[in-house]
């Protein structure tokens, strides 16, 4: 089977390694664009510069890659009110055209234009420019948006918001790897390799999202689309909010007067144990301390020497206090008393 032509919309960090990794593993990326002409640039180049059979750009060749004339945007959905229609021109036939592997892609001057060379598009724009990028594609009568296949890598958001797409007939999904993104440099190895892969959409979309991620060495896994809020919002407390705790915890040692470099010294193979237990045992079996153990003495004086140094600290502390007594009562091993005095102190 001919692989799928790949267009990329948006060449940050997300758009540019999709594009370089998928054409090493075989898809034809035929069009890039961006709203910075030359971070498509850029995409362009990491694209020629991918090593592999029937490559034939000299350096000298990705060097010069052109930066295309770029006509002004059109205007937003709200800008434009109802009587507005986008133009049709897209640039000259056969400019900005770059061989890589025997095949050809091209420096595009729109989303539109992209859109019409890819069977497959990628937005991998900021999350508050996907609805009006996947506006201007789908109004776009030379896209043939029927026949399209389109996705985001938000991972805030639901294919949902490619609806201007689905209702004219498109597949919409979104892919979102659980992943943080360094920007390209030559010769890297893939981030995408052994990570977890998000996908949601329709049906075709499904399919094909997992065909992409397995092709890019990843693992993937399907969540409702009514559900992917709450699935990025549980991304957000294992990742985002961990590194606040464990800033917080940082800064208590600092506060018994040992510096930042030893203070996570001492706490990294306690932070990794813990991550271990969760992942053997489970988080109720793997929680550990004064609250697991009813321990409402040791707690009053944490908060005492706490509100003491770091009052805006207590405040979280007593929070997740709160939720940690909540997890140990599911052991069923706590005394009442010990349950009642501990909630006592962290709801006042």
């Amino acid at each position: 089977m001919t692989p799928k032509k790949i267009a990329i919309i948006g060449c940050g960090r997300v758009g540019t390694s999709l594009a370089v990794f998928l054409s090493k593993a075989g898809y034809n990326v035929v069009g890039v664009a961006s709203r910075t002409p030359s971070s498509a640039q850029k995409t362009i180049q990491a694209i020629l510069s991918t090593k592999g059979e029937g490559r034939n750009n000299s350096k000298e060749d990705i060097n010069k890659v052109a930066i295309p004339v770029v006509p002004p945007p059109p205007p937003s959905p709200i800008e434009r009110g109802n009587n507005y229609s986008l133009p049709l021109g897209m640039g000259g036939e056969g400019q900005n055209i770059y061989s890589y592997n025997s095949k050809d892609v091209k420096l595009c001057i729109s989303p539109a234009e992209a859109s019409m060379l890819g069977d497959i598009i990628f937005i991998t724009t900021p999350d508050n420019l996907i609805q009006n990028v996947c506006f201007e594609i789908s109004s776009n009568p030379l896209v043939n948006i029927s026949q399209k296949t389109i996705f985001h890598c938000s991972g805030a958001l639901s294919s949902c918001v490619l609806a201007s797409a689905s209702d004219n007939g498109a597949d919409t999904g979104s892919i979102h790897p659980l992943q943080s993104f360094a920007p390209y440099t030559l010769g890297q190895s893939s981030p995408f390799i052994g990570i977890n892969v998000s996908v949601e959409g329709s049906e075709k979309a499904l399919t094909i999202g997992k065909e992409l991620i397995d092709a890019l060495g990843a693992n993937y896994f399907t969540i409702p689309t009514k559900s992917k809020t709450l699935y990025h919002a549980a991304a957000v407390v294992a990742s985002n909010y961990l590194v606040t705790l464990e800033n917080c915890a940082l800064e208590l040692l600092k506060e018994a007067n040992l510096s930042e470099d030893k203070a996570y010294t001492i706490l990294e193979p306690l932070i990794q144990g813990t991550l271990n237990n969760i992942k053997t045992r489970g988080t109720i079996a793997a929680l550990t301390g004064p609250v697991a153990r009813g321990d409402f003495a040791i707690v009053e004086k944490h908060l005492k020497d706490i509100d003491e140094v770091l009052p805006n600290f207590s405040r979280l502390y007593r929070v997740m206090g709160d939720y940690t007594l909540k997890l140990a009562q599911k052991r069923g091993e706590l005394e009442k008393v010990s349950i009642d005095r501990l909630s006592e102190v962290f709801n006042k």
